[in-house]
């Protein structure tokens, strides 16, 4: 699930902007959560870090669990007790039914989706994607990798867009700022997202 082709695709479409600032253990990463994490996150987290797409969809930063929060977007320890917790409760998609998968979450977005792997497989290059549509209330699984999936969000490539809103499907291209990016931003005054000063920069989230 960590195609070069989708690598290669998902830099076209989302040209990486700010290098991140951010620096991963990933053997404390494994110690802590008791396995490997997929090379595609390893490699995103590396190039674009965590942050957020289109100012929608959160990747989140790769954080050892049991450890303190560093995210300001809920974090990967709090959206996967968040997903637990829903799964617990919620309606799955037939080709779900009956499974008890591992969850770890990567990403949540404005609509309240979370994005998770099932880490259940040894192989962390063969976990798929399972989705929480928090309007739903309802869990999905696609059959990718999480580049492939935001690839494939980006150019339309389900048969329906597996999020809470249309903002980034099918659009084609997209802008990802790392989370030191956009504190940067806002400790200078500028509106994230679009780079101009604001005098309200700061008071909100970016």
């Amino acid at each position: 699930m960590t195609g070069t082709p989708e690598w290669e695709a998902l830099q076209r479409l989302m040209p990486p902007m700010a290098e991140p600032d951010l620096s991963v253990d990933w053997g404390r990463m494994r110690e802590s959560w008791g396995t490997e994490f997929p090379s595609d996150y390893r490699r995103f987290i590396g190039l674009y870090g965590p942050g957020t797409l289109q100012g929608y969809l959160v990747v989140q930063d790769p954080e050892p669990r049991g450890g303190p929060r560093r995210s300001r977007f809920g974090g990967m320890q709090h959206e996967t007790v968040n997903a637990e917790q829903a799964w617990a409760t919620d309606a799955k998609t037939p080709e779900l039914a009956g499974a008890r998968p591992r969850l770890i979450a990567w990403g949540a977005d404005s609509s309240a989706d979370i994005l998770c792997w099932d880490a259940s497989a040894d192989d962390p290059d063969t976990w798929p994607v399972l989705v929480r549509d928090r309007d739903e209330s309802l869990w999905s699984r696609y059959d990718c990798g999480m580049v492939e999936f935001l690839s494939r969000v980006l150019r339309a490539g389900f048969d329906e867009c597996p999020l809470g809103d249309l903002s980034l499907w099918g659009r084609g291209s997209a802008t990802f700022l790392p989370e030191s990016e956009q504190r940067r931003r806002v400790e200078e005054g500028l509106a994230p997202w679009t780079g101009e000063p604001d005098p309200y920069a700061g008071r909100y989230g970016g």
